[in-house]
Order: C-alpha cells, then sequence, then structure tokens
C-alpha cells in the first residue's frame, strides 16, 4: 500500500493487528510491514510515488515475490456536496487531471495529442466491494500536481471532470507503475478538505487519518477474499 507521507501510512498500519518494524527492499524506500501487508510512504506527487512504487514492485518482483495488488492510499481534497469532508472515496477511475496542454481553445488531455493515457481503471469487482463494506463512495479521483486553491480552478476540473469525487497528488503515478508491472491498482481517500479556495483552518486532516484508519480496519477480508494469488504480501 503507498501512501503519500509517513503520517498516512501510519494511519492505515493502524488498520491491522500486528504491525511488524521496518525493512528495506533494494532501492527502494523502507517499507513498514503490518497485518501481511507492506507500507511504503512513495512521496509526495505522481511523479516520486510512481518511482518509488515501481521500485519496491521491482525489488519484490526480483526476489521472487511480487505483489498482486497496488493500493494507493491517504487523505486529499473532495468536490462539495458530494465528498464532505471525514468521508471515504474509492476510485472506479484514477485520472491525470492536468497532464496535457493548454492551448487558446483550452485544455487538451495528452490522449488527444497522441501520447500514453490519462486514465486507470481500478478492478470494477474489487471497488464495488470495497464501497459496500466500507461506506466509501466510488467516482473519479483525480491526480494534481498543483492542488487546486481556487474556486475557478475548481469549477474547470468539475466541468472536464464531471464524474470526479476527490483530488490527490499520487494515484495516477502509482497506477502508471502498476500498469507497468501488470498489477492491479486500487485508491482510497479520505476526505479532509474541499476542492476550491484555499483554507487551512477549514481542513480537517485528523478526521481525515481517523477515517482511513476506521476504512482500512474494514477492508483486510475484502482484500484477501478478492485476491486472485496466495502471496502473504501486498503492494
Amino acid at each position: 500500500m503507498a501512501t503519500a507521507v509517513p503520517a498516512e501510512r501510519d494511519a492505515v498500519a493502524r488498520a491491522f493487528p500486528g504491525a511488524g518494524g521496518e525493512r528495506r527492499l533494494p532501492g527502494a524506500a523502507p517499507v513498514r510491514s503490518a497485518g501481511g501487508y507492506d507500507l511504503l510512504a512513495a512521496g509526495v506527487g505522481p511523479a516520486m510515488a510512481a518511482a518509488s512504487t515501481a521500485t519496491a514492485l521491482t525489488a519484490a518482483a526480483l526476489a521472487g515475490t511480487p505483489y498482486d495488488l497496488v493500493v494507493s492510499a491517504g487523505i486529499g481534497g473532495g468536490f462539495p456536496p458530494e465528498a464532505p469532508l471525514g468521508s471515504l472515496v474509492v476510485a472506479d477511475a484514477i485520472t491525470a487531471a492536468d497532464l496535457g496542454a493548454e492551448t487558446a481553445d483550452g485544455f487538451l488531455p495528452v490522449t488527444e495529442l497522441g501520447f500514453g493515457t490519462i486514465t486507470h481503471r481500478p478492478p470494477a469487482a474489487l471497488v464495488r466491494a470495497v464501497a459496500e463494506t466500507t461506506g466509501a463512495r466510488p467516482g473519479t479521483v483525480l491526480t494534481v500536481s498543483t492542488v487546486t486553491g481556487t474556486a475557478v480552478r475548481a469549477a474547470a476540473l468539475r466541468a472536464r471532470h464531471p464524474e470526479a469525487l476527490a483530488e490527490g497528488m499520487e494515484g495516477f503515478g502509482v497506477a502508471e507503475a502498476a500498469a507497468a508491472h501488470g498489477v492491479p491498482v486500487l485508491e482510497i481517500r479520505a476526505v479532509s478538505n474541499p476542492v476550491g479556495p484555499r483554507d487551512r483552518a477549514a481542513w480537517r486532516i485528523g478526521d481525515a487519518l481517523a477515517a482511513l484508519t476506521d476504512g482500512f480496519g474494514k477492508l483486510a477480508p475484502v482484500l484477501e477474499s478478492w485476491s486472485p494469488h496466495e502471496h502473504q504480501h501486498h503492494r
């Protein structure tokens, strides 16, 4: 499971009994084992998250213990009113919101320029199971390199992505790394602030971290029953 920062990683770890110590995979940041899962604070932003996740996936594969699932987890902004503070969102689409080009006629995603992809889709059955078990709302989670701080940008994002429920900075990077290894991906966000004008006083980071712990506390049976392999470690 990949988070951006240690506080998010630790919130996830608190959901599982028997949290273990940290260990290193060759070339990767330290991982913390908890409940049979490997937890990685992969770094902030899509580039760092992709690099750290890909390194961990490669190291595990070379060691003969490949991961069978990658979970991007953390707190993030929610689009009101559908994703209120303290709620959970599970991505049915992980979309890069600002990967493309600005033109005189507006923003063009990189796919319309003839390159790459902007969306990864987690397994639909797994998304449904997560939603049913945790109460998370399924929808698009946007990945941005610049956090939204104005009502104008929030409105523009919703206009381009009407199914968007939340934004974060790592999901698409984690998903790109998972896709390169042919491993399914999941993204779960707990809402700490509304997407829009930047108002730190209105953020509820503690509540969001608690919601993350609570959600993952309900999630382990879902992940275990879905897993198509007998691996004891998941990423």
